[in-house]
């Protein structure tokens, strides 16, 4: 005879309850996704940033030569009315902030950053090195 498993439409709910609450808060470990392309004259970085400001994004070259990338995430508080009541709430937004160690041929002294369309894109020119030719006469003496 096998066992015969019950369903309990209660059993989740309780779990649901209990772990979703301010005593244990969930860890938000997301991070932008984030795009890279290159062609023959700069990288081009993509970082997604749905409804970011350009007033809460940074874009430096810290001490060790990296790229850091932060957007910070102002939340203003604003009283709204209380016409409605929250069952669950999973809009969640936080601060960002990632070095990124950069290729040797970046030009670090021109690189621009911008927000349009909630992406922030840096784009970072490649140093052209001259090709030495290695062919040359010699004269014969």
């Amino acid at each position: 005879m096998l066992p015969v498993m019950f369903k309990n439409s209660w059993f989740p709910t309780v779990f649901e309850d209990f772990l979703n609450n301010d005593f244990m808060p969930r860890a938000n470990t997301t991070a932008p996704a984030v795009n890279v392309k290159v062609d023959d004259k700069a990288y081009t970085m993509e970082v997604a940033a749905p409804g970011i400001k350009k007033e809460f994004c940074r874009v430096s070259i810290n001490d060790e030569g990296n790229l850091q990338v932060s957007i910070e995430n102002k939340v203003e508080h604003k009283e709204e009315e209380k016409k409605h009541h929250y069952l669950r709430r999973e809009f969640s937004y936080t601060n960002y902030e990632q070095a990124y160690t950069l290729p040797e041929d970046v030009d670090k002294d021109n690189i621009e950053a911008k927000v349009e369309n909630g992406i922030l894109t840096v784009t970072l020119p490649r140093i052209q090195k001259e090709v030495k030719k290695l062919g040359r006469n010699i004269n014969i003496g």
